[in-house]
């Protein structure tokens, strides 16, 4: 999911649904406003005193910021060229470093980092609290960069240029002010942006509908206009897709969250590609579009079922057209096509077998067929291809599992053999856990999987304090992972809470991506609730084991996250005994009227249509709270920056519990955006409040 001004609305009147009143909370979405802040202060210091009244929180801070700030973690790398680059934070440099080194000293014991941008050193020159949200550069010249700097840790960045050979920031470059835009590079002097242009140039989603032109030593008044999209879709935008067969220049116009219309772009004129809206478009290959499918396509008298990945000449997609389509992947009801990456010479595609990750290879065959290799990588963990060097062939991959640290793996194109060049030491003993996967059976029959991390030799008595995280939508895969959750966390959650003696729960719910498009068009709009149902069979299903029991089980979600968790507390209190709710949508009334929410409506539905509205409030966590109700004891944590799911969603769900007498901690970050944290303290703080929630509940 993913800043316009937010004007207050006062007034507004709830009349359709269990209480008919006044929301007498609106107040709490002035983000800003010194009321809605001075309540903030208030419920933060309310929660500090509470959760750090015992030795408790202090050893879990200490844990926790021990394990983020390691100098044994695995760095996240990329290549540029010559040179792999990774942004690294530590208690040395809490807004962290910009730095790259070469392959063969990545390779060694102890790399030397050659510090490119220190973002520490930059807030102090400038008086700023820049959050560094990555870089990209043009192909093969590292000269010519575009740096993407957030003030706070929000979506909406700035955009400065920055020459990556002399390490500075260039005078007088390309400059795109605060937005949540984009640009591209199309050559040295020239790129794609699409930012915000002024009145009436944004979507009612707050993205850009406008792309243009923008040549070097020119305004940015005068970039020429390539593309205006309507003010009712979610986004615009354009790009240079390269490969050896030739660079194919594309615009986006997003519809929906789901859908998009795909124009080419040749010697400026614009062609639209006769493509299903619902397809993705994954990369270019010898001048050939990579296209997956979420639904059945005919073309013809072809038919090209729904998760099947095709390779097509782009002149195939232009009305009236001519050229070729080929089958690349076929679906596989137990295979899902997570990520396809390209090089000049081959296609790496990583895939989930019954949420197993997997690597394959694919090089094209005889008569349009392909031919497939699977790269020989440990088994039952996450695999990603973290970098590729589009020459060679050569790519880095990263695996891990919920108690194997992450490893990093060089893969070379002379013998394709995984290479281990780097590992994070160990958090916790993950030899004294082990791992099954079950399924449970929900109300309409579907069979749910979840993994389990427990201890070897467990009592199954129904007394284990039991952590259930997950997610459940926007085709969100959550696979085994050293970190639990989808955050990069390092292994925290097995010093915080296995080794405490907690059990920990990883749930693939429908409306995710695990299985495939229709395991997440399974859940979308009028049957939101099949996730709800999914995640209570889980719970019921951890009962029937005697894993755990209602009193001992926590639950966990952040973003569509937290509606799950909200939603579920709400309909089902009696199944848990504590709740952790991040960064949530909760009033799904208003959520389409809050920072990004209208992008959202393609998932939930709209809340202004009667029939829509009809099957949202039944689920709406803040319109299902009721007075007199014994609710599970919640902790709510948001960002004020978070300028994608509004922290006014939190911010009301907890005064009105409060209204109603249930245990409630909140913890807002007044930065951090929609991560929730811009320094490893801040998460570590975060993390130890979230433990400290739950074991205080359920020991």
């Amino acid at each position: 999911m993913q800043l316009k001004g937010f004007i207050l609305l006062v007034g507004f009147i709830v009349t359709s649904f269990a209480w008919a009143e006044t929301d007498h909370y609106l107040w709490l979405e002035g983000v800003d406003d010194d009321k809605a802040l001075d309540w903030v202060r208030a419920e933060n210091a309310s929660t500090a005193n509470r959760l750090k009244s015992g030795p408790l929180f202090d050893e879990l801070y200490t844990e926790a910021k021990t394990i983020l700030n390691a100098s044994s973690r695995l760095p996240n790398v990329y290549q540029e060229e010559d040179w792999l680059y990774n942004f690294w934070r530590d208690e040395k440099n809490p807004r962290g470093v910009f730095r790259r080194t070469t392959l063969a000293g990545f390779a060694s014991d102890e790399p030397e980092w050659e510090v490119v941008i220190n973002i520490d050193a930059l807030n102090e020159k400038e008086n700023k609290q820049w959050v560094f949200k990555g870089m990209n550069c043009l192909q093969k010249e590292p000269e010519h960069c575009l740096v993407r700097l957030s003030p706070g840790g929000g979506d909406a960045v700035v955009m400065r240029e920055f020459n990556a050979v002399n390490k500075i920031f260039v005078e007088d470059g390309f400059y795109l002010p605060l937005s949540k835009g984009s640009a591209s590079w199309i050559d040295a002097d020239t790129i794609f942006i699409a930012t915000d242009f002024g009145k009436g140039s944004m979507t009612e989603s707050g993205y850009p509908r406008i792309v243009k032109r923008w040549k070097r030593g020119t305004p940015l008044a005068a970039a020429e206009l390539v593309h205006e999209g309507g003010p009712t879709s979610v986004s615009t935008g354009a790009f240079r897709l390269h490969s050896a067969g030739g660079n194919i220049d594309m615009v986006r116009e997003g519809k929906t969250f789901w859908t998009s219309e795909r124009f080419q772009l040749i010697d400026g004129s614009k062609h639209h590609l006769e493509i299903p809206v619902s397809a993705s478009i994954n990369g270019a290959f010898q001048g050939r579009l990579i296209i997956s499918l979420k639904e059945d396509w005919t073309r013809a008298d072809i038919t090209y079922p729904q998760g099947a990945v095709l390779i097509a000449d782009t002149s195939a997609l232009h009305a009236d057209g001519e050229g070729v389509i080929d089958v690349m992947i076929e679906p596989d009801a137990a295979t899902v096509v997570q990520s396809v990456a390209t090089t000049d010479a081959t296609i790496l595609v990583t895939v989930l077998e019954n949420v197993r990750g997997r690597i394959y290879r694919y090089n094209p065959g005889s008569e349009g067929r392909w031919q497939r290799t699977l790269v020989d990588f440990p088994d039952n963990g996450s695999l990603a291809i973290t970098s590729t060097d589009d020459t060679s062939g050569n790519f880095f991959a990263r695996y891990e599992s919920f108690t194997s640290p992450p490893a990093l793996y060089y893969v070379a194109s002379a013998d394709w053999q995984p290479q281990k060049i780097k590992n994070q030491l160990p958090s916790f003993d993950g030899s004294r856990y082990k791992t099954e996967q079950y399924f449970a059976t929900s109300a309409d029959g579907t069979k749910i999987p979840y993994f389990v991390v427990l201890p070897k030799g467990v009592k199954l008595d129904g007394n284990n304090p039991t952590h259930i995280f997950s997610y459940g939508g926007f085709r969100n895969s959550l696979t085994p992972t050293y970190s639990g959750s989808y955050e990069n966390l390092s292994g925290a959650y097995g010093k915080l809470w296995l080794d405490r003696g907690g059990v920990f729960v990883l749930a693939n719910i429908r409306g995710g991506g695990e299985f495939g498009p229709a395991w997440h068009a399974a859940a979308l709009k009028a049957n939101r609730y099949r996730a709800f149902e999914d995640f209570e069979a889980v719970a019921e299903d951890l009962f029937k084991r005697n894993i755990s029991s209602p009193k001992h089980l926590g639950i966990e979600g952040r973003s569509n996250g937290g509606l799950l968790v909200g939603a579920t507390m709400t309909r089902r209190p009696d199944l848990y005994g504590a709740v952790i709710c991040g960064v949530p949508l909760l009033d799904m009334k208003r959520y389409h009227k809050l920072l990004a929410g209208a992008s959202w409506m393609a998932e939930y539905g709209d809340p202004d249509v009667p029939e829509e509205w009809e099957f949202i409030k039944k689920y709406s966590p803040y319109h299902n709270l009721s007075n007199g109700v014994d609710y599970p004891a919640v902790f709510f944590y948001t960002s004020t920056r978070d300028d994608r799911v509004h922290p006014g969603h939190a911010r009301k769900m907890a005064a009105r519990m409060k209204e109603y007498d249930q245990e409630v901690w909140y913890y807002e970050n007044l930065e951090g955006g929609h991560g929730g944290s811009s320094t490893n303290d801040q998460l570590a703080y975060r993390l130890a409040l979230a433990y400290t929630h739950l074991w205080t509940q359920l020991k």
